[in-house]
């Protein structure tokens, strides 16, 4: 039209270059950003499978202890016994002496204290090896790999074994109680990606329940995990009797790096990685209920058919 200025084709293209620079530039920074996430959530499981070792190993010490002192108790009998059998087998000649000689061993093995010691070794070493048992074979279902592959997973045996690992972290400031029905059926999950939400979610609520009985006062509350279907949803509970999240900062629970706690006591990515788990990666969504002087219940909800399925 007569009278428009027209626009340099040099600028036009300037502009266009620009625009793809800005762009490619806007895309890195994504990618950066994306990649320091990953590192960051990667650096926070680290940490807490560190922590979990130590707790782990503190947890199994204390059994592997039993065993150890009841086999060197053990030894010690046998050491006792082995001369009185000796003794015993010379009798079969109707030797006098030999029956002297058995009755002065007999006289050191105290056999009714025997009687009873032995078999009390006996029992407790059994159950240390069944405690250290259970304990590693919770530490490997927790740690399985779901290669980023959704896989039925038996919800029930997922949350006895990660609360089995966190042992340490509550087992001195609450009780557990688990509501979740044995004939649940499986559900189409990541599931090591939702062990770790299980675990920050009971890490969370035993520090809670800390900071309000105190590691020292004798004090206890509660920890409570439930479970339910419905035709769509899994719904699991994690609920605790701490001092409930005050109203200032329920707003950001859910944002990376932020924390109540003190320095060195936490992160801030637990429920951050939680969020991402349950709602990024699993399309569910995760809400929490809350009262002052009461306690917190966090509420996972993750559809039953995975979203990518629920579409095709």
């Amino acid at each position: 039209m007569a009278g428009d200025a027209a626009v340099p084709i040099a600028d036009t293209a300037c502009d266009a270059v620009d625009a793809q620079t800005q762009q490619r530039q806007l895309s890195e920074a994504l990618r950066e950003l994306q990649m320091a996430q990953a590192e960051l959530t990667q650096a926070h499981k680290l940490s807490a499978i560190g922590q979990l070792a130590a707790g782990v190993a503190h947890e199994i010490n204390t059994p592997i202890q039993y065993v150890g002192d009841n086999v060197a108790f053990l030894e010690r009998v046998f050491a006792h016994l082995l001369p009185v059998l000796e003794a015993a087998t010379q009798l079969v000649g109707g030797d006098a002496t030999a029956m002297e000689r058995l009755r002065e061993r007999l006289g050191k093995v105290k056999l009714a204290r025997v009687a009873v010691q032995v078999p009390r070794a006996l029992e407790q070493s059994l159950e240390g090896i069944a405690r250290v048992s259970k304990i590693v074979g919770a530490m490997k279902a927790f740690s399985h790999p779901s290669g980023g592959e959704k896989v039925e997973v038996d919800l029930r045996h997922a949350v006895e074994s990660t609360v089995t690992i966190a042992g340490n972290e509550w087992k001195y400031v609450a009780d557990i109680e688990l509501d979740i029905p044995a004939d649940l059926p499986p559900l189409c999950c990541l599931g090591d990606e939702l062990n770790q939400v299980i675990l920050n979610l009971v890490v969370n609520a035993a520090h809670a329940i800390g900071d309000v009985v105190g590691d020292a006062s004798g004090g206890r509350g509660i920890i409570r995990i439930a479970a339910r279907f419905d035709e769509q949803w899994c719904e699991i509970r994690v609920g605790d009797t701490g001092g409930g999240i005050p109203e200032a900062v329920r707003s950001k629970i859910f944002d990376p790096f932020f924390t109540t706690k003190g320095v060195g006591k936490g992160t801030g990515q637990g429920l951050a990685i939680a969020y991402n788990v349950v709602v990024e990666k699993h399309g569910g969504t995760i809400a929490f209920e809350t009262e002052l002087g009461c306690g917190t219940t966090f509420i996972v909800r993750i559809p039953r058919v995975p979203p990518a399925q629920a579409a095709a």
